[in-house]
């Protein structure tokens, strides 16, 4: 009985043996090249995948370093321009208050020239009035003959509460 279960073991053996062997071949033909070219097309399609999000993230950081000099260029934009709108500010209220100063120097020269003219015209005014009045007071006196000098200071000092300055 022994024997019979030793070439049954081995008969069992060398059948199982065979069907594996011929089972690994039927899979080998048929069933491993497909299942090798989908997990080697998985993997290559994992692999472009990576690539890809390394090429994504690469060109995420040229974008943000270019968008950051971007921004760092604007900046000195901004700046330039308003430091030329200072300088013209500036220049502008500069300008102005030249003019200014220029437009109130003529016109205190004007008024100045205004006020002399002015002056002058009553000065020759009051040297015609006293000169009238200097004429008149000699008619008077020397149509009146006075003998005394009293009498002509009265008469001289009645002429001139007579006469009114104009």
């Amino acid at each position: 009985m022994d024997k019979l279960i030793n070439d049954f073991s081995f008969g069992l053996f060398f059948w199982q043996l065979l069907l594996f062997l011929l089972l690994l071949f039927i899979l080998r033909r048929f069933a491993w090249k497909p299942i090798l070219n989908a997990v080697n097309e998985r993997e290559k399609t994992i692999e472009d995948s990576l690539n890809q999000a390394k090429k994504a993230r690469e060109e995420m950081a040229n974008l943000k370093s270019e968008n950051e000099k971007i921004l760092k260029e604007a900046k000195i934009e901004r700046d330039v321009i308003l430091k030329e709108a200072r300088t013209m500010k500036d220049n502008i209220i500069a300008k102005a208050k030249e003019s200014a100063q220029v437009e109130a120097d003529r016109l205190v020269e004007i008024a100045r020239e205004a006020i002399q003219n002015e002056k002058s015209a009553a000065m020759t005014e009051l040297k015609n009035q006293i000169a009238a009045l200097s004429i008149d007071v000699a008619e008077k006196v020397l149509n009146k003959e006075l003998s005394d000098k009293a009498a002509q200071e009265t008469l001289a000092k009645e002429m001139i509460k007579e006469t009114k300055l104009n």
